[in-house]
């Protein structure tokens, strides 16, 4: 039996202790120029202290136009390298494997922040449509940021191509009805995605470790398309891992196509070759982290969980019946567990997250 304590190989590169990576999650504790804080850098720490074999940041946008987060974190500029750098070599010392989540808001930047105009694949009222020639520079935009996060010593990178951002836009069967190479057929939708990772693994060394994250349902995604790329990304190595955002990992698909089978069961299926598959969604206990590995995925990516308690793989080794404590928590129960103020504040806008 798989358990969530044997080390994880991507095929190259740095190898993680275990099967736990703290998923990417919106914190809203970065300096107003996108540059890392303290607050931050304690935030992630902890998590890697705690055992975390694997520590992702959250969002960071590759382009200023693409930020849709107040106190996100940037890597648009190489002003931003020096912060990262701290942190990637901090990471290390920590014992874990360390990946920046890359992205662009899309329809969802917010332009009271960026002071620019939101761009999206197609046109609208608040938003610009990309040209051929702008959704060019959108490629080079996402390949430069991995390689400034390769340079400040990250050990891979994860493309946010899922929720209807702005690579998850490009996937849209709905919505991206683009009459070039960038839109209308599935080859033509996933070509952006397809051009950054090919790209990135060229310029790259074969040590650096690239990740997507995809979502399989919402935003005016098919979820057989996305069950197809999943599968195409992995068995040609494009990736060295797929992470399947799924709201809920153990939850029936909404397409009908998939008779009632969960989504964690159908992307399991997947053949996978050497790439490694992970999934996010409402893993909670140490039985919750056992299950996915027993469907067969390779690893967990642990959010709200990981929030309430840092050393979480540390409650899941020693407890088979460790399960994260319930809702809502005090906010200096939260800062007890390096989640800093501004971070607090944004949990308190989710529903019965946070108390007083």
């Amino acid at each position: 039996m798989r358990s969530a304590f044997d080390p994880l190989s991507m095929g190259a590169g740095a190898i993680a202790c275990n099967r736990l990576m703290l998923a990417p999650m919106t914190n809203c504790q970065s300096h107003s120029d996108g540059s890392i804080s303290e607050d931050e850098a304690n935030w992630l720490l902890m998590r890697a202290r705690g055992g975390f074999g694997s520590v992702m940041t959250c969002a960071a946008y590759v382009h200023a136009s693409g930020q849709a987060f107040p106190g996100q974190l940037g890597i648009s500029s190489d002003a931003h390298i020096a912060g990262l750098q701290s942190l990637a070599l901090a990471l290390r010392k920590a014992g874990s494997v360390s990946f920046v989540q890359l992205h662009h808001g899309g329809e969802r930047a917010s332009a009271a922040l960026t002071g620019q105009a939101v761009v999206c694949p197609w046109q609208q009222a608040n938003a610009h449509r990309l040209s051929t020639h702008e959704v060019e520079r959108v490629v080079q935009d996402f390949v430069a940021a991995a390689l400034r996060a390769e340079r400040a010593g990250f050990d891979g990178v994860e493309f946010h191509a899922a929720h209807g951002y702005l690579l998850g836009q490009f996937l849209s069967a709905e919505r991206n009805l683009r009459h070039d190479a960038y839109g209308g057929s599935f080859a033509n939708r996933r070509r952006v995605l397809d051009l950054i990772l090919a790209e990135t693994r060229r310029l790259s060394s074969r040590q650096f470790q690239i990740g997507v994250r995809l979502s399989p349902e919402r935003y005016g995604l098919d979820t057989l398309e996305m069950l197809e790329l999943a599968e195409s990304l992995m068995r040609t190595s494009a990736v060295d891992y797929v992470d399947m955002s799924l709201w809920n990992c153990f939850a029936p698909a909404q397409d009908a196509r998939l008779s009632g089978r969960t989504l964690i069961e159908c992307f399991a299926a997947l053949t996978r070759g050497s790439a490694k598959l992970g999934v996010a969604g409402n893993i909670r206990s140490t039985r919750d982290v056992q299950q996915c590995l027993d469907v067969g995925v390779d690893f967990a990516l642990i959010g709200r969980a990981a929030i309430l308690h840092h050393d979480f793989p540390e409650h899941v080794r020693r407890n088979p019946d460790f399960i994260a404590r319930s809702l809502p928590i005090p906010r200096a129960d939260l800062a007890l567990q390096g989640v800093g103020e501004k971070f607090i504040d944004y949990l308190a806008g989710w529903d019965n997250f946070v108390s007083a």
